[in-house]
């Protein structure tokens, strides 16, 4: 499945509330299920000694799917599609490695 497809079925399940402006919500939903996959992953090193095993793995994959969900959402509202915004990403991350700045902080490197 490539971004764009899953970014139109995706869409299909939207259905939440438009609260001010319709990016609103998929936004505060994104920020959550990242908070809950760094949750998992804390509870790794906390509980696990940072072994992920099948049961942890599984549990991860089910968060990254809704982070991926969600952030097809807000991408909509935007009217940008995934692929896109992964090829920007690419492209940003790629012009950094070439002329040596894919290390350090700060957007614009």
């Amino acid at each position: 499945m490539n971004f764009n497809d899953y970014q139109q079925k995706a869409r299909k399940t939207a259905q939440y509330p438009a609260i001010g402006h319709p990016v609103v919500y998929p936004t505060l939903g994104l920020t959550n299920e990242a908070g809950e996959f760094a949750g998992k992953i804390k509870k790794v090193f906390r509980d696990k000694e940072g072994e992920i095993n099948a049961e942890t793995k599984s549990a991860l994959k089910a968060e990254l799917g809704d982070v991926l969900w969600y952030l097809a959402q807000v991408a909509t509202e935007l009217g940008l599609t995934l692929d896109e915004i992964a090829e920007y990403n690419l492209d940003k991350l790629y012009s950094r490695l070439e002329r040596g700045k894919i290390h350090g902080d700060g957007d614009n490197r």
